[in-house]
């Protein structure tokens, strides 16, 4: 991880006496927080969780995401932005080095960012069309953050042979994220056939009675099927990355089985 390079790179030239006990305070120090005025950037998130802190844009400018993210970039190589609408983007790309636009989540990410083709694999199901947005939010989080993902949309419950049909690549999956709206009960299905963890994101989608997701969220806390956790309403970003941290944390554990 280029975080921990980085620190081991410090301490080392410290060793080595190419830089002073002050200098090595200082870029230790910058390490954990960097205050911008109107942001602390949290530096240490990437020790901490694996990936460095994501900006949510929803009521920041531009010019304060401009900031986060140069400064971002420029100390952990990787970046993401979620919640970016189009003027927004616009103002980004022009100003960070490398940025990508992803219109139908709203997310920026490095143009680098290339999800590994092999390797433990999270599968994106969505209940329906309309709920994609928030399915492909939690799809290119898990993948910029270092994780294989497939995707499998438009095979919700009104259509329940349209999930059974790609039984061999849910089988694949070592973990799974249900976007569903309506009723909800697509996650309680996929979670009552496999095997792995389920994690489920209900989204706004639906008529007057869903009452902008709370159904959908309600139905899959009280969910029958044993695995199946739940985040907020709308809150792909969060369904992609609990995702990627299950798998981060496998990897490391077997990391640690072959070092032991």
């Amino acid at each position: 991880m280029a975080e921990k390079n980085r620190v081991r790179e410090i301490l080392q030239a410290l060793r080595r006496g190419e830089m002073t006990v002050d200098e090595a305070a200082l870029e230790l120090d910058r390490f954990p927080v960097e205050d911008v005025a109107f942001a602390h950037i949290d530096h240490h998130r990437a020790l901490r969780r694996g990936f460095p802190e994501v900006v949510f844009c929803q009521g920041k400018s531009a010019e304060q995401v401009v900031t986060i993210l140069n400064r971002i970039a420029e100390a952990h190589g990787t970046f993401l932005a979620t919640r970016v609408d189009a003027d927004m983007a616009d103002a980004i790309l022009s100003q960070v080095p490398g940025a990508r636009y992803h219109p139908v989540p709203g997310i920026i990410c490095p143009e680098s960012a290339k999800p590994p083709g092999e390797g433990s694999l999270i599968l994106v199901i969505s209940a329906g069309t309309s709920d994609i947005p928030v399915a492909e939010e939690a799809a290119i989080t898990a993948e910029v953050i270092g994780h294989r993902v497939e995707r499998l949309y438009d095979v919700g419950v009104a259509g329940l042979h349209r999930l059974l049909g790609h039984w061999d690549l849910i089988r694949q999956a070592a973990v799974i994220v249900v976007a569903a709206g309506m009723e909800g009960a697509l996650a309680s299905v996929v979670g009552g056939l496999v095997a792995v963890p389920v994690i489920a994101v209900p989204t706004s989608v639906g008529y007057g009675a869903s009452f902008g997701g709370v159904t959908a969220l309600l139905a899959m806390l009280n969910s029958c099927a044993a695995g199946v956790t739940v985040v907020n309403i709308d809150n792909g970003f969060g369904g992609g990355y609990a995702a990627g941290l299950i798998l981060s944390s496998r990897k490391n554990e077997e990391k640690e089985e072959e070092r032991g």
